[in-house]
């Protein structure tokens, strides 16, 4: 794949993310660093950049899911159901405490957590 300053300016924009991101985010973010940076542009680099593993979609945070750079490690999300914004967790119960809340005899191959709440700007 090509590099152009577009894809870069996405690249970067998800890597200094402090949690996934929308398209819109994504685009009012990288418009910044790329004057006239089309919305059409950011969703062609977003699927091009999924293809090659370098972001990861997930779905689950409203229309048009959202992304993050594929190299973060094992993380969880919170969900400001207020303003909508997602943020990275740090913390992680663990496989064990996970494993724990399986029921008797099924087997955790992996596991994802969101919490859902409102944020600390927010709450004002």
């Amino acid at each position: 794949m090509r590099k152009s300053r577009q894809r870069e300016a996405v690249r970067r924009v998800l890597r200094e993310a402090d949690g996934p991101l929308s398209p819109n985010e994504v685009h009012a973010a990288a418009e910044r660093l790329v004057e006239g940076l089309g919305i059409a542009t950011v969703y062609r680099h977003l699927s091009a950049l999924e293809e090659l593993e370098e972001v990861v979609r997930l779905d689950g945070f409203g229309k048009g899911g959202r992304y993050e750079s594929a190299d973060i490690a094992h993380h969880h999300h919170f969900h400001c159901q207020a303003c909508d914004r997602v943020y990275d967790v740090a913390r992680c119960p663990g496989q064990k405490r996970v494993e724990n809340l399986a029921p008797p005899g099924f087997v955790v191959e992996a596991h994802e957590l969101t919490l859902y709440g409102t944020c600390a700007a927010c709450r004002g």
